[in-house]
């Protein structure tokens, strides 16, 4: 919040100018500070009053009375998890403090939970056979594989509908009816979702061919990927660049594990030794305007590079969004296994390991 400030007071400021501040900043809550700005504590209504009840003077310092080992976040902590913990811990206010202790913010679970209603449609593709996580995909299609205690699908849409999406299509073609029957109409996850049944194989982008007409931005997502990815600044970024189509792609290094010649003729200039080459590849997340979701127009095979290109052939803009976030194809089962170890560090964060909603 940017008036963090107006609920800030001097550890040497009295209980009475304490509940000032309080009663003006309507937050029910006064953050104390040093004269260098460090927190060192704070105090709610409720400690004003408990001092009140057992006759304290209001003259005396609010360091009398002030929690000195308060709940705080540091900024860079994920939105994700400090709406479970604040939830958990039932506070609806808490300070953000910086590595050194300084007070930089305030954080309010009112505002974390206001998020802009997103209209636009999600597609999620559903239908792969799993073919190289055999034999866990022989009975079970992967998206309904879990990591952790639920599906990686489930993650997936969870993700979209804490940032705001709700109406949801997912392609699905091996074994539908296990997701169907999972997933239903989306109601009970409060979502709205509707189905794309592929009869055959139709690549990473032909299933679009199936959407109602669309007048607004799209995302298409692989089903089977996790990412702490804010899919909104994605779609918002998106539509800042006014582009037809743009690509989330993932950084990928490797190292050459040779000495590599660099040459003129038949001269060596230099000899590198192993190398590191980086590239950016797709990261199978993909926001598409309306007028790249119109050139899917007849039913066929056609995955994402095939669109792509045709709309670079176009001449219409296409751009791509770095991940700098975690994330993981689950494509092979060493993938599934490394997922299963991040789980809890990155999507649940509960001490107890239990599932947190």
């Amino acid at each position: 919040m940017n008036n963090w400030k107006k609920c800030l007071v001097h550890n040497t400021d009295s209980i009475l100018d304490t509940l000032r501040v309080i009663d003006r900043a309507a937050l029910r809550i006064a953050c104390v500070v040093d004269a260098d700005g460090v927190l060192c504590g704070i105090v709610t209504d409720g400690d004003v009053r408990r001092a009140l009840l057992k006759g304290m003077d209001l003259g005396q310092p609010i360091s009398r009375i002030a929690n000195a080992s308060p709940v705080f976040f540091r900024p860079q902590e994920e939105k994700a998890y400090v709406i479970r913990e604040m939830r958990r811990r039932s506070i609806g206010t808490a300070p953000l403090v910086d590595e050194t202790g300084h007070m930089v913010g305030l954080v309010t679970l009112d505002e974390l939970l206001t998020r802009p209603v997103r209209d636009n449609i999600v597609v999620l593709m559903a239908g792969g056979l799993g073919t190289r996580l055999r034999p866990l995909t022989d009975k079970m299609p992967k998206p309904l594989l879990k990591v952790g205690n639920k599906p990686i699908l489930q993650t997936i849409l969870e993700s979209f509908l804490e940032n705001g999406f709700h109406r949801f299509y997912l392609s699905v073609n091996y074994k539908a009816e296990m997701i169907e029957q999972y997933f239903g109409d989306g109601s009970r996850f409060g979502a709205e979702i509707a189905y794309i049944h592929e009869k055959k194989r139709m690549g990473t982008a032909g299933a679009l061919y199936f959407l109602p007409k669309v007048d607004a931005p799209i995302i298409v997502m692989n089903g089977d990927l996790l990412t702490k990815l804010d899919l909104g600044e994605f779609l918002d970024y998106h539509a800042a660049q006014r582009a037809a189509a743009t690509m989330a792609v993932r950084e990928y290094a490797y190292q050459v594990p040779y000495g590599v010649i660099d040459y003129s003729g038949d001269h060596i200039k230099r000899i590198i030794e192993k190398p590191t080459q980086s590239f950016f590849v797709a990261a199978g997340i993909y926001a598409l305007s309306p007028e790249a979701v119109a050139h899917v127009n007849e039913e066929r095979f056609f995955d994402m590079p095939d669109l792509f290109n045709e709309l670079i052939t176009d001449g219409a803009k296409t751009t791509f969004y770095p991940i700098r976030d975690y994330w993981m194809d689950i494509g092979r089962i060493d993938d599934f296994h490394q997922a299963q170890d991040d789980y809890e560090e990155m999507f649940q964060h509960d001490e107890k390991g239990n599932d947190v909603p």
